[in-house]
């Protein structure tokens, strides 16, 4: 057991940094908030009006020490002696690392300036210049070991837990014809978690094997070593969070596009429904150069113990010991104790070219060079790596095959996609599948809301797209809302500059003849009646009584409808057609029966999708203020209550507030008032009559479930709308 366990964590020491991961992905135009934290220049100018991260997480595992088949590893039988591969050196390395990105968006605020905002955790384990030969020697145990003597030289082994905040601003920074040239800066608060580091110096081995007794063999030492970490892990196992390690990042980085068709994309030439080119990727070559975490977190409580290993110990000694901290002060000399110390980042150059090789299909090659010292103590780093991805790319679906050389763990093929709001990928599945001897293994999943910047529609090609357009199958001037300028009279004068629409006449005229038919001195292009003498004042025209109830049209309101003299010749009104005369109507404008003046009745079919509505509307645990993460739904849930209340002008409504059991009973009543009265004012002032509502909190003293259970709990903290009657 002792000896697996070993090999499975040297294995797992190989997990590289996040920056190494995203294989294929990043690269994408259509990555988004993930692609700020490979090089926040990549924002600007981008295919999205805002990209919205819910949850992603990569990680990836790599060193050159253990080759084994992935698949086979945790089968029951597997041995690590005889089934793996076992490269060891002087100086064999590992990494490992999970990065998980939280809640985190992008958005252009300018046609050239976005910004993104990111939230990070992170975690990363460096091991380097570990001797392989010993620790394959040793992997038996000492008393399987034969002699041996070994330099161990300078190992350095990191772990590093720690979060991030950051802001990147990104925008475009010269355009000119083929040229364009975006840059980026991200910011970034980091908040340290757990850390630990041990390092060797000059350290060398020898073992000579006692052939009588295994547990009497000698193990001779010398060299020195320092093993340190965020608290006192020799005295404290339980782990303490330290808020007051903290620190700050940077990250900065250029984008070059090389855009031989810039002519195509002139943007004094674009059309509306072009929508600026947003929606296209405009070049043919793309570069791009970024240097990410810059930067430090200070633990000012970290320990610092340095011992000098020197001497002479027996296989006995080793099995008594209860760990590493209890050996080394039993065996060794501790020379200096000291506190505080500066995690740095694991700083690494970032470089990509990617080819628009036809159409949607790309070739991207792109890689890391670490930047960080790899012989820090406490310092983090990347493998270095060079990766040739072709991918296939489009607004809904991206494809891509990532071929990877990596510094620890040689060449390695994975495969990726995107589709829609999913993403998954590897960059080392495919070859995974068919090695025997991987060292390597990485994957990456995601969960988004992309919001893409489109080409808007315009049909008819006339510059007035459709969404604007009156005849959107018919060409016309955007000044006639896409329609066509009409001539009833085919005169050659457009109706919109013919003064006689119906009548044709000459142009200077305004399309109007030159005459008085009826001869009572208005000539026909300004007398609405050329046959019919009648008064100037009535433009020409007899004055008219259309609808016959003696009352001329001049003083009836209604002219084309039979009315009474009192009413200005207009009969009873009945405005919604429901026979309830609008004067005796209390819902003049809604259709409802006679019985309820005039007014909808409120059926059993409205209370419940009331009920449905209020019983989804969520409030801050012990407050009543809505809940930030279910803002955006309640406000919908709110806007669905008014839209059904506002057709029942008459009706009163009870807006009641309930809670659950637990906690103060004068406390839950109090809150239970305050949470019906919020969502009463906030309806109000989304538009609904305050005449229409009352508010009302009950506590806990009407349960619809048993406050015994969790679920019932749950049913019982709710809001409720009660139709109470007319007003």
């Amino acid at each position: 057991m002792k000896k697996r366990l070993l090999i499975l964590c040297l294995f797992a020491f190989g997990i590289s940094a996040s920056a190494q991961s995203y294989m294929g992905y990043f690269q994408d135009n259509y990555a988004g908030v993930q692609s700020v934290l490979f090089n926040p220049a990549s924002i600007a100018d981008s295919r999205f009006k805002t990209d919205i991260n819910l949850f992603s997480i990569s990680g990836s595992v790599q060193n050159d020490l253990y080759g084994v088949n992935l698949f086979d590893v945790y089968k029951d039988g597997y041995d690590f002696d005889t089934q793996s591969k076992v490269t060891p050196s002087s100086a064999n390395n590992g990494q490992m690392n999970y990065d998980i990105m939280g809640p985190s968006f992008m958005f252009n605020i300018a046609p050239k300036h976005t910004i993104a905002v990111f939230t990070r955790a992170r975690s990363i384990t460096n091991i380097t210049k570990i001797n392989g030969s010993l620790v394959d020697q040793v992997k038996d145990g000492l008393d399987e070991s034969p002699s041996f003597n070994f330099s161990a030289g300078n190992p350095n082994a990191v772990s590093h837990a720690w979060g991030e905040f950051g802001i990147s601003y990104a925008a475009v920074l010269y355009q000119k014809n083929q040229h364009f040239l975006k840059g980026g800066l991200t910011a970034k608060y980091l908040q340290g978690g757990a850390n630990g580091y041990v390092q060797g110096k000059n350290i060398n081995v020898a073992f000579i094997e006692n052939t009588g007794n295994p547990l009497a063999g000698t193990l001779i030492s010398n060299g020195e070593i320092s093993i340190g970490g965020s608290q006192d892990w020799e005295n404290n196992e339980d782990y303490d969070f330290d808020s007051s390690a903290r620190g700050l990042g940077l990250d900065f980085g250029l984008v070059y596009e090389w855009r031989p068709d810039y002519d195509k994309y002139d943007l004094s030439k674009a059309k509306p429904a072009d929508n600026n080119f947003r929606d296209l990727n405009k070049y043919k070559v793309r570069f791009g150069l970024s240097v990410t975490d810059i930067g430090s977190i200070n633990y000012k409580k970290s320990k610092i113990d340095t011992y000098n290993v020197s001497g002479i110990v027996n296989q006995q000694m080793i099995e008594d010991a209860d760990n590493l901290y209890d050996f080394l002060n039993q065996h060794y000399t501790k020379t200096s104790t000291s506190k505080g110390v500066k995690a740095n980042l694991p700083t690494a150059l970032h470089a990509d070219v990617d080819w628009n090789m036809y159409r949607k299909f790309y070739l991207n090659v792109n890689g890391d060079i670490n930047m960080a010292p790899t012989d820090k103590l406490n310092g983090s780093t990347i493998a270095n790596r060079v990766t040739l991805a072709p991918r296939y790319e489009s607004r809904w679906f991206s494809f891509y095959v990532p071929v990877t050389y990596m510094e620890y763990s040689g060449m390695q093929v994975g495969s990726g996609l995107r589709v829609g709001t999913f993403f998954v990928g590897s960059g080392s599945i495919l070859s995974n599948v068919i090695s025997k001897e991987s060292k390597a293994a990485d994957f990456y999943l995601g969960l988004k809301i992309p919001v893409y910047e489109k080409k808007f529609k315009d049909r008819d090609e006339d510059g007035t797209i459709d969404k604007e357009d009156a005849c959107k199958n018919e060409a016309g001037p955007a000044e006639n809302k896409g329609c066509p300028w009409p001539d009833t009279d085919k005169d050659g004068v457009f109706d919109k500059d013919d003064a006689c629409a119906d009548v044709a006449g000459p142009v200077e005229n305004k399309g109007c003849p030159w005459k008085d038919s009826d001869g009572d001195t208005l000539l026909d292009n300004v007398d609405a009646c050329p046959s019919i003498a009648g008064p100037l004042e009535n433009k020409g025209c007899p004055w008219p009584d259309t609808d016959k109830d003696g009352i001329l049209d001049k003083d009836d309101a209604c002219p084309n409808e039979a009315g009474l003299a009192e009413n200005k010749g207009c009969p009873n009104l009945d405005a919604d057609k429901d026979g309830v005369s609008d004067k005796d109507d209390d819902c003049p404008l809604i259709y409802g029966p006679a019985e309820n003046r005039g007014c909808p009745k409120v059926s059993k079919a409205m209370l419940e999708q009331l009920r449905v509505e209020a019983k989804s509307i969520f409030f801050t645990t012990g407050k009543a203020t809505l809940s930030e993460a279910n803002k955006g739904e309640t406000s919908g849930r709110l806007d669905a209550i008014k839209e059904i209340l506002k057709n029942y002008p008459n009706a009163k409504f009870a807006i009641n507030g309930h809670t659950d059991n637990v906690g103060n009973a004068k406390a839950n009543q109090k809150l239970s008032e305050a949470r019906a009265k919020a969502i009463m004012d906030l309806l109000i002032e989304k538009g609904v009559n305050p005449a229409n509502l009352t508010s009302q909190g009950f506590g806990a003293s009407k349960p619809i479930k048993s406050n015994k259970t969790a679920s019932g709990r749950a049913e019982n903290r709710r809001t409720e709308i009660v139709y109470l009657g007319n007003l």
